[in-house]
């Protein structure tokens, strides 16, 4: 018996460590080594590797600048230096290790709570760069307000909702006055989709807008006085309390003067006019995704490329026909297949061939950006390359003769227009000088490049409303000269392109809104293009949103609505031809509504009159400065009394404990369980180090397992109480036998890609167990405890094992609601067991996912074997868990099976292969997937076949194996005349059925299934899963 608990307990452990390591999940690769140096401010310390000490000074001052007008708003200090780690572009903050999460294209910065560290890339403007910077700082204060506050700790971080935290982020650092915001609000008024204060904790609500929004419209009504005091009640007592006690008027009351406040403010502006659209719709929600941006046309004009989630999963490339939208093809898919991590989308397109029969975009791939060509018409990659020194870069622009490509280079923190010869792979530095040169698009002829650029705002120190704004710039190819135009200054100006004519079409904001404009060169005129209610836009205000085609005169453009992005198309016809004046600037329409003009303002003013000054800066060496990164866990303590067994009393929780260095490169886990008794506490200690490119880490640790391994009862036994006081009782014993695991581990992994890795993990366990017993006395007729005792009986033996396990992974699924959708997974690993067990195991597991609207289509097929030695004497392996095979855990399922005439043998052996076949269907959720629309409550329903097939001997395939006789001739059974099985045929087991899982808030997936086992006279079952979707 005692053998049986070890080896079951030996499987159950040997399980628990595979689980340990990360069985799939995609991975966040270092591909490149950072040698950080430090440079120390006032107030800061800036972690970076630029070799550019003019531009990591103008940071610091910019810092400087934002500590000094966000001390003044939100009344508070950094302790000591706040730690800046920054990056020199995106691809290098998204390896970075201080964050344990995968970075997406979309983020721009991030901060942290317990080291409160600022952690960024530069990005490809100026601007960009030192609004994120702002934002981010922002966090650093409201982290220290709550942390290091007055009656606030981190959980108070969990009373503030996420559009309040970010709001307050945007509106500190971009202040009232944002076309981007303001286009947002027209929007959601204009479709009567303006929410409530309580409807923003919808994600469906983008925070940073609807946030910033509010700020606004809060301070208006009150003033920029009560950020500080509002945010920090709001953290201690919840919002509507702090509405009360600061704003003097509850939750409810405010979100009606919210509410009504901006809808009458944006239907007076809107007053009655309708959509004056230009063109025609060509691609939108019906027949392509709720997102659709970077539209380029050919340049024949027949076909369009396109960004879209079309198919919900991610960005991917599609083909359309320019006049009708029919999509043709999928040219390009953001899976992460391969070792391609993302496309750039978020600011950038891409760029057609002159004979539209290629296409450029640029893509992410082992840390650096990457130019990508595709046949339009196969979808062939024919071009994969970097552009030698230049690691970041964005929107492409292919030359009319088809040699060069131009982009928006990043290197070093300077900003710069960059030549690549396709067939040469000479790279030209165009630019070279502290501007930001954006958005670069060729002249028919090639002798010219249209781009926007920051230099006439930089140069004459003008940052209206605190921003630099862009202007719309030509260069001369040859003769390197670049001329600036000076129209619409002040606002911002993007995407220049040249038409059939020879006239510049641009974006600009210079009402307010977002609208096509054209000037022309010859004659300086300049005429607006669109009128539209919300705006000509992509993701954000500095991604191009439009392109021409030369030989018809004919554009696409992205239109804003609904929080989507539709592509119309136009002839040149159609476009309106309004005479605008050159300095006819008027942002009026982008300044978001305050409801009380007598309401101090701070923000504004500070944000128009605040310049960075120059800061004395210290480099001094790199220090490691191990700290806190995350404290976890919980516990408790229980009393239980009972007339059978007394008062008991056990314990149960757990601390966890990470700490690593500034930079996350090393880390010290430590944590520490209970459950029982001090003998029940187990723990690990375990080392990290991601310095290099193959991650690595040692573990120590003790692990305990109970069980109740059988009773005893004895009646009427004497019991001597003390003092010669003896009592007539019956004793009640339990066995309690516990098992202990000493277990020194270490692993090492190569990632690859995002998508596919190589695992080394080894471990070396010590076991060791004992058998106590626990006597209750109680009286024979009142079942009264008297007294109990515990008992040491026995040690248990011991043994040893190791393990050492290899394995190659791949995962580039996309997950759900509740389970994989999109994608595939799979591991091959293989593993050697040595010392008291000595056999070779094998995993080979597979998953495919086809996401077909509205359903997906999931297969797998799963080996999980041990193969010689001793393999055989360890507990064998049981196809009956509902994760393996639905509908044979039940006790109905399990008679069913048997009644049939099956052996419950067939479950179980040392190798088992598992298949499974399912439908799902999103049923509740994300309006975009699922079948019901639902903010809150996520669910699928599938209809699976499972099956599987069980063995330990692998003749056991073909047919029974007979026990023999001396003579090696099968021992024949007296009493059925047919010989003895030592192990009966392996043979398959199908069940079939429904279930639904069930997303409790991304706690816990729950899966309620009903299955019928495929045999004779079959009955179904119900049953539960506890577990995401395989």
């Amino acid at each position: 018996m005692q053998r049986r608990i070890l080896l079951a307990f030996l499987a159950v452990s040997v399980a628990f460590t595979n689980l340990q390591a990360q069985y799939f999940g995609h991975n966040k690769p270092n591909y490149e080594n950072f040698d950080f140096k430090v440079l120390q401010s006032p107030h800061f310390e800036l972690y970076h590797y630029l070799d550019n000490a003019a531009y990591t000074n103008a940071f610091l001052a910019a810092a400087e600048a934002w500590y000094q007008q966000h001390l003044q708003i939100l009344e508070d200090t950094l302790p000591g230096r706040n730690p800046i780690i920054l990056y020199a572009n995106h691809a290098d903050f998204q390896q970075t290790n201080t964050i344990g999460s995968s970075i997406g294209v979309g983020t721009g910065g991030v901060t942290e709570a317990l080291k409160n560290r600022v952690i960024m890339p530069v990005a490809m403007s100026e601007q960009q760069t030192d609004h994120v910077l702002g934002h981010e700082l922002v966090h650093a204060f409201q982290y220290d307000m709550i942390l290091n506050g007055d009656s606030t700790s981190l959980r108070n971080l969990g009373n503030l909702p996420l559009w309040m935290v970010e709001g307050l982020a945007e509106y500190l650092s971009l202040g009232s006055v944002d076309a981007h915001t303001a286009m947002w609000m027209r929007d959601a008024v204009l479709h009567d989709d303006f929410p409530t204060l309580k409807q923003l904790n919808n994600s469906r609500y983008f925070p940073y807008r609807y946030g910033q929004m509010f700020w606004v419209f809060v301070t208006g009504l009150k003033g920029d006085d009560i950020i500080a005091p509002f945010f920090r009640e709001t953290a201690k007592y919840g919002f509507d309390p702090a509405c009360r006690k600061v704003l003097g008027m509850t939750e409810k009351d405010l979100s009606k003067i919210w509410k009504s406040a901006i809808e009458d403010y944006y239907r007076q502006m809107i007053n009655g006019r309708e959509e004056q659209f230009v063109g025609k719709e060509i691609i939108s929600k019906d027949n392509a995704g709720r997102i659709n941006i970077a539209p380029e046309i050919s340049p024949n004009g027949r076909y369009v490329i396109f960004l879209s989630e079309k198919d919900v999963f991610g960005i991917d490339l599609y083909l359309a026909d320019a006049r009708t939208g029919e999509i043709v093809r999928k040219v390009a898919k953001n899976n992460r297949s391969g070792h391609i991590d993302d496309f750039s989308y978020i600011e950038s397109a891409g760029t057609w061939s002159p004979n539209s029969r290629e296409f450029a975009y640029v893509g992410v791939a082992k840390g650096n950006n990457i130019l990508l060509v595709s046949n339009s018409e196969t979808g062939k990659t024919t071009l994969e390359a970097e552009i030698p020194g230049v690691p970041a870069f964005t929107n492409p622009a292919w030359s009319p003769d088809g040699r060069t490509i131009v982009v928006t280079g990043l290197v070093n923190g300077q900003v710069d227009l960059y030549a690549y010869d396709i067939r040469t792979r000479k790279v030209t530095q165009l630019t070279n000088d502290v501007y930001s040169e954006m958005h670069p698009s060729w002249s028919a002829d090639g002798a010219r490049l249209y781009f926007a650029t920051d230099e006439e705002s930089m140069r004459k120190g003008e940052r209206r409303y605190g921003k630099y704004h862009f202007n719309i710039a030509v260069r001369e190819v040859a003769a390197g000269i670049t001329t600036n135009y000076d129209f619409f200054a002040g606002a911002d100006n993007f995407n220049p392109e040249e038409d059939a004519n020879g006239n510049i079409v641009f974006l600009s904001d210079r009402d307010g809104y977002r609208n096509l404009y054209r000037y022309t060169p010859g004659t300086g005129e300049l005429t607006q293009l669109t009128d539209l209610l919300t705006g000509v836009s992509g993701i954000t205000a500095y991604a191009p949103a439009f392109s021409i085609d030369r030989q018809r005169n004919r554009l696409v453009y992205t239109y804003f609505s609904s929080q989507g992005y539709r592509i119309y198309g136009a002839n040149a016809e159609d476009l309106l031809a309004l005479p605008v004046a050159a300095t006819a600037v008027d942002l009026s329409a982008a300044t978001l509504p305050r409801v009380n003009s007598r309401a101090p303002q701070l923000v504004d003013p500070l944000l128009a009159s605040t310049t960075p000054a120059a800061v004395t800066t210290v480099a001094v060496p790199y220090k490691p400065k191990f700290k806190l990164d995350y404290v976890g866990g919980g516990g408790g303590v229980g009393i239980g009394t009972s007339q059978a067994f007394g008062t008991t009393t056990g314990v149960a929780g757990g601390v966890d404990l990470l700490f690593s260095d500034i930079m996350g490169e090393n880390q010290f886990f430590t944590s520490i369980a209970m459950n029982g008794e001090l003998i029940d506490v187990g723990g690990v200690v375990a080392y990290i180090n991601r310095e290099q490119r193959i991650n690595w880490g040692v573990s120590l640790s003790h692990q305990p397992f109970r069980s109740y391994s059988g009773s005893e009862f004895e009646a009427l036994d004497t019991l001597d109480l003390g003092g010669g006081n003896l009592a007539l009782v019956d004793r009640q014993s339990l066995f309690e036998t516990r098992y202990f695991q000493e277990q020194l581990g270490g692993f090492a992994q190569l990632p690859i890609s995002t998508t596919l890795r190589v695992e080394l993990n080894a471990a070396y366990s010590l076991y060791s167990g004992r058998v106590d017993r626990r006597d209750y006395f109680y009286r024979p007729f009142s079942y009264v405890i008297v007294a109990q005792d515990r008992t040491k009986l026995a040690s248990l033996p011991g043994f040893n094992i190791g393990q050492v396990e290899a394995a190659l992974v791949g995962d580039n699924s996309s997950f759900g609601l509740t389970s994989p959708l999109s994608g595939q997974r799979y591991r091959l690993a293989v593993g050697k067991y040595f010392d008291a067990f000595n056999f070779t195991s094998l995993t080979a597991d597979y998953r495919r996912y086809q996401f077909l609207r509205p359903v997906s289509l999931a297969f797998r097929a799963t080996h999980f074997g041990r193969y010689g030695g001793n393999s055989e004497d360890l507990f064998p392996q049981y196809l009956g868990y509902p994760w393996y095979v639905r509908g044979l855990s039940t006790q109905r399922g399990q008679e069913t099976f048997l009644a049939s005439g099956r052996n419950f043998d067939e479950l179980t052996g040392s190798k088992i292969l598992v298949t499974s076949v399912e439908v799902r269907l999103p049923f509740t959720g994300p309006e975009q997937l699922a079948l019901v629309k639902s903010g809150a409550f996520f669910s699928d329903l599938n209809l699976f076949i499972d099956g599987g097939i069980a063995w330990t001997k692998n003749e056991q395939l073909s047919g029974p194996i007979y026990t023999l006789d001396r003579n090696g001739e099968p021992l024949i059974n007296p009493e059925t005349g047919k010989p003895f099985e030592a192990y009966g045929q392996a043979k398959p087991i199908f069940t079939a059925g429904i279930s639904t899982r069930i997303n409790l808030f991304g706690a816990l997936i729950i899966e309620p299934y009903y299955a019928f086992p495929l045999v004779k006279n079959t009955r179904g079952s119900f049953g539960i899963n506890l577990i995401p979707g395989w």
